[in-house]
């Protein structure tokens, strides 16, 4: 695809599709649900709201390069907010919907954010609650007008932002034009927040430049069109989503549906019946544990079709890649995409071309299931500091187990330690206000990624470790480990800790207890016990446990949180090879060395019950 001229800056791209596009189509841009159905919105109604809230913001006194924060779950909004606010040269700081309080504070202390616009109330009280520590922050907007208090100063309506803006554009008619002029595709974009390996979170500079290079790499590789439909269900706040779903899907022409949350996906996949979606691998771990929970509650003979049917279309698939496809096969293909196929597809409403699949690792096994329906999903690789993508398959060429070949415009080379290198156009200007994290991460103009990967014989990248010990769930969220550890390390009942979760649905975790003050528990509590075994292995001990970690998680996001975790009878040694000399526990020994148990906690549904 030749290099599209709208895509120098976000404005840009804005002007385009809103005053040259909108005059050639009839499509919606944007889909959500009110009431229970899903309603589109216009490309002039993007225009109408999005500059009457841009002028809003300018009548509030927001003037290039300030900083504005987001707190919202996907929504129009969020879309007329963040135009807005780069139409007028601003950056904005998107929040996850899940920080608490303590990580808003830092964030929007660090940033230097003069507002912030929240959704509802329950994220208004977390603002709220340390606003006055919040020395930059001049003014609040709710998105929910029905949450709105008029006795609390500086807390404004988005609607009421927007009267505000329409009063201010007859005086000064030209504003969002000459910005135009003034915004440089090197200017800072956004501001975004990821946890480092200190849990102290780091903001990544991006400018205009480093994230539409991405995007028109992904229109060069990909084969997204106009008349394609979107289900965004993944944070906007997340730069996969807002790169790929978001200002892809809007540079391509394309209409954005948002899912109403993770728990309605399967439900607004049959509404909107979309042709591309961008996702993890939780998604797909869900929808296959649902698909094979299902068949195992049919009859033998309905069964036995089904794996008949999934080992033809792999047969069937492998074949296809080799050009060589027998007969038998075909016809074998035929009829189990008929009697199988064609109803697993219908789950994701029937017309789906593709997933992008980023923000975590993809189960081989998973890509080759759904590949044998007949839904492909292409796998990518990339950081946040790459705006995001490094790296990605093709619908065309691509290797399960691998995350690609780099794409267009990213160099990457494999250092001596075999960490991956990334350099180009996407790469970050740095942390803000952090030097000393931005000349570690970036060196000579290449990014150090922080992961241990390989190029196989045909290209393709593979990962193959994480050089520290910084992990993603499936879900793709960053965990720090050592700052979660060392909280529970405070409590009297535990002695030692081991965060799991890399590549996992949840965390679970691994703990050594202290065995004085279990016995101390269990002799005050009358709690029958020979030996220590038999106090590792007790409901009552393990209900103590569950308890007190409760009091501990209480600070910590959702999905920094415990769901589950077994309790060991023997601590982590030097001598039995599980930490170091200098008591540094050796993490990859530890989960080899208790696979087994671990498999267990993820297996099982209770979430503190003894396991053996």
């Amino acid at each position: 695809m030749a290099q599209l001229n709208y895509l120098t800056t976000v404005p840009r791209l804005y002007q385009h599709l809103t005053e040259e596009y909108s005059k050639e189509t009839n499509n919606f841009v944007l889909k959500h649900k009110v009431d229970g159905k899903y309603v589109g919105v216009t490309y002039d109604q993007l225009k109408e709201e999005t500059d009457a809230f841009a002028f809003g913001l300018a009548s509030l006194g927001i003037k290039k390069d300030d900083k504005i924060a987001i707190i919202s779950e996907n929504r129009p909004e969020w879309v007329y907010g963040d135009f807005a606010i780069l139409s007028l040269g601003a950056i904005d700081v998107p929040l996850y919907p899940s920080l608490t309080s303590e990580s808003v504070e830092f964030i929007l202390n660090n940033s230097e954010s003069k507002a912030i616009i929240v959704s509802t109330k329950f994220q208004l009280n977390k603002v709220m609650k340390v606003r006055d520590k919040c020395k930059s922050l001049k003014f609040i907007i709710l998105l929910n007008e029905k949450d709105i208090d008029d006795s609390k100063k500086d807390i404004y309506a988005f609607s009421k932002v927007q009267e505000l803006g329409k009063s201010f554009k007859k005086e000064h008619p030209n504003l969002l034009k000459d910005n135009l002029n003034f915004i440089k595709p090197s200017d800072v974009c956004t501001i975004i927040y990821t946890s480092g390996t200190t849990g102290e979170p780091k903001g990544v500079v991006l400018t205009h430049h480093n994230i539409l290079s991405n995007v028109q790499a992904a229109l060069d590789c990909f084969p997204i069109s106009s008349t394609d439909v979107f289900l965004s269900f993944l944070p906007l706040c997340h730069i996969f989503e807002r790169m790929a779903g978001y200002y892809t899907a809007f540079a391509a022409k394309c209409t954005v549906c948002y899912a109403e949350s993770i728990e309605t996906v399967a439900q607004n996949l049959i509404d909107i019946k979309p042709t591309i979606m961008t996702s993890v691998p939780r998604l797909f771990e869900r929808i296959h544990s649902k698909i094979i929970k299902n068949v195992e509650s049919q009859p033998e003979k309905k069964q036995k079709i089904f794996y008949w049917a999934m080992d033809a279309g792999k047969r069937y698939r492998e074949a296809l890649k080799k050009g060589k496809i027998p007969l038998s096969l075909s016809l074998q293909y035929k009829l189990a995409d008929k009697l199988v196929y064609k109803k697993l597809q219908e789950k994701t409403g029937g017309n789906l071309r593709f997933f992008i699949s980023g923000g975590a690792a993809l189960p081989r096994a998973l890509g080759e299931f759904f590949e044998a329906i007949g839904i492909i999903i292409v796998e990518g690789y990339g950081l946040t500091e790459s705006s995001p993508v490094i790296a990605a398959n093709r619908v065309d060429d691509y290797k399960f187990g691998s995350v690609g070949k780099p794409f267009p415009g990213v160099e990457i080379k494999i250092a001596s330690d075999g960490e991956i290198l990334a350099k180009g156009s996407n790469i970050m200007q740095g942390y803000f206000k952090n030097k000393k994290e931005t000349d570690a991460t970036i060196k000579d103009g290449w990014l150090y990624t922080g992961d241990i990967g390989v190029f196989d014989a045909d290209g393709f990248l593979l990962i193959t470790d994480r050089k520290k010990h910084l992990f993603k769930t499936s879900a793709g969220k960053y965990i720090a480990p050592t700052p979660i550890e060392s909280m529970f390390l405070a409590s009297k009942y535990i002695d030692q800790f081991v965060l799991i979760g890399d590549r996992r649905m949840f965390l679970t975790a691994l703990i050594v207890p202290d065995y004085e003050a279990i016995k101390e528990y269990a002799d005050s509590h009358k709690i029958p016990y020979e030996k220590l075994e038999d106090l590792i292995r007790d409901e009552q001990i393990y209900k103590l446990l569950d308890k007190e970690m409760d009091q501990f998680q209480k600070k910590l996001a959702n999905y920094e949180r415990v769901r589950k975790f077994v309790l060991l009878d023997r601590p982590f040694t030097i001598e039995s090879g599980e930490i170091t000399p200098s008591l540094k526990i050796k993490r990859k020994y530890v989960e080899e060395r208790y696979q087994d148990l671990i498999e267990q906690m993820y297996q099982s549904l209770d979430r503190s019950v003894p396991i053996n």
